[in-house]
């Protein structure tokens, strides 16, 4: 039987830690989600580029880090840097340095996720219509101009769908950040269930907080998306 006053707020209640994993949890997901477009964009820009060598790159890096397991890079990106910064304390006598677990939580499901935000830019750019461009160039705008006024607009408007499945990903993976430390809400639940010997009754929490991120978020980009097919509508003339 679950004991439901082990999931409150009161004295030995352990509500307020899952609540602030759960804080923890979008905070570093939105990170990784922010760090992840604008290596996205890079990489996006690379696969299109005209030069094979920038495509070659741009492929390479989305063959990798979408075909190694998350937690090996989390692993990699971990111990990888702990080396790095570790020598690098050495050559001033500070030893024992680490990267922060927030550090490389957002650094890790950011390159993640940026492997997958590439191909959404790629794939929202491709659906722009090459006429738009053309009328554009006609009219005599700039390349800069016509990348603020028409590309980033539509790659924008198509993308959204895509950027909400990314994100739902992201938020899954930040489960794997808790091998580092980071007391997001995997390992506040990790450690709630450890403390109590309670397993099931705070993995079971622990999944419902999930569940409930996962909804609000499926929510926020439904908005969002509609929003955005109003006012593509109002400025053709059909809102």
């Amino acid at each position: 039987m679950i004991d439901f006053s082990l999931l409150g707020f009161g004295q030995g209640g352990w509500g307020a830690w899952l609540l602030a994993g759960a804080v923890m949890t979008l905070v570093v997901t939105l990170c990784a989600l922010f760090i992840g477009a604008v290596v996205g964009a890079l990489v996006a820009a690379a696969k299109l580029s005209k030069r094979r060598l920038w495509r070659v790159v741009g492929d390479t890096y989305t063959t990798i880090f979408r075909g190694v397991p998350e937690l090996l890079i989390i692993y990699l990106i971990y111990f990888g840097g702990s080396g790095a910064i570790g020598a690098f304390g050495n050559l001033f006598g500070n030893k024992g340095l680490s990267p922060p677990a927030f550090l490389v939580g957002a650094v890790g499901v950011g390159l993640i996720s940026a492997s997958y935000q590439a191909e959404v830019f790629r794939g929202s750019f491709m659906a722009v219509a090459a006429g738009e461009i053309e009328a554009a160039r006609a009219l005599g705008m700039s390349r800069l101009l016509r990348f603020r006024r028409i590309i980033v607009p539509q790659v924008w408007r198509f993308s959204l769908p895509g950027l909400g499945n990314v994100w739902q990903l992201s938020l899954k993976d930040s489960a794997l950040i808790s091998v580092t430390g980071l007391a997001e809400l995997m390992r506040q639940s990790q450690v709630a269930a450890g403390s109590t010997h309670l397993y099931f009754t705070f993995y079971v929490a622990g999944g419902v907080l999930y569940l409930v991120l996962t909804a609000l978020s499926d929510r926020a980009f439904g908005v969002a998306e509609r929003r955005v097919a109003r006012s593509f509508r109002g400025s053709l003339g059909r809102g």
